[in-house]
């Protein structure tokens, strides 16, 4: 650590988002008078702590530390399932991010899930991280998760895998998401486990073992959970849908988000995954979104800050045919974000994403004001709304939001 922060430029250390100090923490046998929470908050706790201290001695000061509890604590199966979540950490405050990994051994072992993932199939896991989160008063991210793309359980991913990126949006179902949105919980951090672009491709001797070379899997432990591979000619592909990995999310808010959903309408074969259906008591909404993909943010700002409120588009979301919805307005096909100062041009806008991609955002510029709620529907499915259908659609949220109890 002191090597990277005295030799890193500035800008390439600003890029390191903080450190995770041990993966999938697990005792494998506890001594006598032990049990999960015991050995958590005697042993795994006090190895943070001191951990914490060597970061900051080493300069990374104002980078928090991505700890993770007991690997067992949120396991779907029964008899893996521990007592744990750093219940005894009481609140460590802001040098550390609660931090967990998430893999359906149900849906995995092919014995416990024999069917596919469905609407609202994470919702109850997921919601135990956010409870973790609240009681520890830390942001949580989820640095891991994902599931088998070869095997013969691979059938299950397309579901399985959309199931988790809509439990980290939401801790609703889509069945009631409209219903009673002010439940849906705060938007969970992550990174998919994983990004590997030597899938397909490994050619590893094990342990300096040239007799025993990997060439299966990720040539680590034989798993095959790869997003990406690369081709012949060196190019990156991805192996899962792109609607289910290039996603709408907020990426900045200013102030807390109430509520979020994203219907990405990822494929599972030949068929349309649509979880998250627009309710007939908002006829004009639907028929804006229509069968395309859509993402619903509802925050509260709180007067702390004048910067914008951002979400990321999708790569493929056109800005010349994006539409939004939202208590700023209403319009197709936002302008490009221009500031003066902290005042917009316009309230409703779009900006190339830092980093130098192809990538966009869209930049939303309301008011200061504290305690105001704030809506804005996104959506990619009517080609060229019209200027009423659109103002018909703000009526039909603006009451939505009014009596949704946020």
């Amino acid at each position: 650590m002191t090597y990277l922060a005295r030799h890193l430029t500035d800008e390439q250390f600003t890029r390191v988002a903080g450190f995770d100090p041990l993966n999938e923490p697990y005792a494998g046998a506890y001594e006598d008078g032990q049990n999960s929470r015991i050995w958590e908050k005697s042993v795994l706790w006090p190895f943070y702590e001191k951990f914490r201290a060597r970061m900051d001695a080493a300069g990374w000061q104002d980078k928090p530390a991505f700890v993770e509890p007991n690997m067992f604590w949120n396991s779907n199966l029964d008899f893996q399932r521990q007592e744990g979540g750093l219940l005894d950490a009481g609140k460590p405050g802001p040098d550390y991010v609660f931090n967990t990994h998430y893999y359906d051994q149900k849906a995995i072992s092919g014995i416990f899930m024999p069917g596919k993932a469905a609407d609202g199939q994470y919702a109850g896991d997921f919601g135990a991280l956010r409870d973790r989160s609240t009681a520890l008063d830390l942001p949580a991210v989820m640095s891991e998760f994902g599931h088998p793309l070869t095997g013969f359980t691979s059938d299950k991913a397309p579901t399985v895998v959309k199931g988790m990126y809509q439990a980290l949006d939401s801790r609703l179902p889509g069945a009631t998401w409209w219903t009673r949105p002010a439940a849906s919980g705060a938007v969970l951090s992550s990174t998919q486990w994983q990004w590997d672009i030597y899938s397909g491709r490994h050619h590893e001797a094990m342990n300096g073992n040239t007799g025993k070379v990997l060439t299966e899997g990720d040539a680590w432990n034989g798993e095959d959970l790869s997003a990406v591979r690369l081709d012949d000619s060196g190019n990156a592909g991805l192996r899962q849908d792109t609607r289910l990995l290039d996603r709408l999310y907020p990426r900045a808010v200013a102030g807390r988000t109430l509520a979020f959903t994203f219907e990405d309408r990822s494929r599972d074969g030949s068929t349309t995954l649509s979880w998250n259906r627009v309710p007939s008591s908002l006829p004009n909404v639907a028929e804006l979104t229509g069968s395309g993909r859509y993402g619903m943010l509802v925050w509260r700002s709180d007067g702390g800050t004048e910067a914008p409120t951002e979400l990321r588009l999708p790569r493929d979301f056109d800005p010349a045919r994006t539409t939004v919805v939202s208590d700023l307005g209403a319009v197709t096909g936002p302008p490009a974000y221009t500031a003066h100062g902290h005042t917009a041009d316009h309230p409703i806008a779009t900006a190339a994403e830092p980093g130098g991609t192809d990538a966009r955002r869209l930049v939303l510029s309301a008011p200061a004001d504290a305690g105001t709620v704030h809506y804005a529907l996104i959506a990619d499915g009517t080609a060229a709304p019209s200027a009423e259908l659109r103002a018909a659609a703000r009526r039909e949220l603006t009451a939505w939001a009014a009596d949704a109890g946020f």
